[in-house]
């Protein structure tokens, strides 16, 4: 029997899919940019300021179900983890927004070595499939997809500590240095933050609080 809190958490739960889309075009279009060199600085920071707002709309509806529905123990662990996935999805777009002020005032890494653009494109792909897969988890609550996500972050947290030693033995200039740093720090980042995402799916469907990381 359906009731009325259930209307609430799947408009919570759609809500969150199409945040977690927009999350995902931001990243694209932020590493996009510093990597070929394109002018996206506007567009990035608009996508980050609607996540801003489209978590503080989540936050909002959340206590509104809490308040008016009184919810059972598994409504309440599902409300909670929207929230912390809102959280995580913000995070997404502020990051995207570093990555693009990287460009903006650095130069990204339009003239930077190739094997630094090589190793920056392999880990942004990597961590745009976590990315990916975070969001098909929470589409579906598929705890199996979540799981994936484990080793795949393992790999982004690998690349990051090799590309620091290896950037140290080739001596880079220091534009391409901090910038790759940065950006590569902040791929790091944005794996673990959809590691938490699938994470809390996790927990949504079992109960049972996983570290992925």
């Amino acid at each position: 029997m359906s009731r009325i809190i259930d209307t609430g958490l799947k408009e919570l739960s759609a809500t969150l899919y199409r945040m977690g889309e927009l999350a995902h075009r931001a990243v694209l279009k932020a590493l996009i940019e510093c990597i070929e060199g394109r002018e996206a600085h506007k567009e990035v920071r608009e996508m980050a300021d609607t996540l801003l707002a489209m978590a503080d709309h989540i936050e909002d509806k959340a206590f509104e179900l809490i308040a008016r529905f009184q919810p059972v123990a598994s409504d309440l662990r599902t409300i909670k983890s929207y929230m912390k996935i809102a959280y995580d999805f913000a995070r997404f777009g502020r990051y995207a927004l570093d990555i693009s002020s990287i460009n903006k005032q650095i130069g990204g890494l339009r003239n930077c070595e190739e094997w630094i653009n090589s190793y920056v494109k392999e880990m942004s792909e990597k961590t745009s499939e976590m990315v990916r897969l975070s969001i098909e988890s929470l589409k579906s609550h598929n705890t199996q997809i979540a799981e994936k996500i484990s080793e795949k972050e393992k790999e982004v947290d690998r690349m990051y500590f090799e590309f620091l030693d290896e950037l140290i033995k080739c001596g880079a200039t220091t534009k391409c240095a901090v910038s790759s740093v940065l950006i590569v720090r902040y791929l790091e980042r944005i794996a673990d933050h959809a590691a938490y995402i699938c994470e809390s799916i996790i927990y949504i469907a079992t109960g049972q609080k996983e570290v992925l990381r």
